[in-house]
């Protein structure tokens, strides 16, 4: 009991929620750029809603910060900061790759099909569904994350005081809830590439 209280006391609900939104957005941001920039597939929305996100990196973040989050904050053991990044990229690597084969599974369930099904075109993959390139740029992606993003992310979430807090995560749940109803009444399904 002390300890949820003292989780409330530090607003980690609120902190936590707008962490899973941020990196759904800072996912469809990447998305959209190998679309565009790196595939030249041209623009298609990449999230399942109206709105710039993909609710699977907010997932895979939640869980990077989850399993590793004690690992980064371990500082004394001389050998153990030596190893580090590359548990850190393992694991975030196999993390992100369960969450992925996870939502295929759970979408072609519920959906038919899955957005990534291009992965049939990569050497390494797994059902079209996984692939270790891909794979390869999770791991990458969660050292980035573990070491530099969520770090700046941590010193701004530090800074409002817990009504602005509260507003900024009231404002986010609104506007996603929105979004979401208007999803669902209009029926929209984004196009892929």
């Amino acid at each position: 009991m002390a300890k949820l209280k003292e989780l409330l006391e530090k607003q980690t609900p609120q902190k936590l929620f707008l962490c899973f939104w941020m990196y759904a957005v800072l996912g469809w941001c990447y998305e959209v750029f190998l679309e565009v920039v790196v595939y030249r597939w041209g623009f298609h929305n990449r999230g399942e809603m109206f709105g710039p996100y993909c609710p699977i990196y907010g997932v895979g973040a939640l869980l990077f910060l989850l399993c590793f989050g004690r690992l980064m904050k371990k500082k004394d053991v001389k050998w153990l900061n030596i190893v580090k990044p590359l548990l850190i990229f393992l694991g975030c690597m196999a993390v992100a790759t369960a969450v992925e084969l996870a939502a295929t599974y759970i979408l072609e369930y519920t959906k038919g099909s899955w957005p990534w099904q291009t992965y049939a075109r990569y050497k390494y993959n797994f059902q079209a569904r996984i692939a270790l390139n891909t794979s390869v740029r999770f791991g990458l992606g969660g050292l980035l994350f573990m070491y530099i993003v969520q770090p700046i992310y941590d010193r701004l979430l530090s800074k409002p005081k817990k009504k602005t807090l509260n507003i900024i995560a009231l404002t986010v749940l609104v506007i996603v809830l929105t979004d979401f109803i208007l999803t669902k009444a209009t029926g929209y399904t984004p196009k892929l590439a």
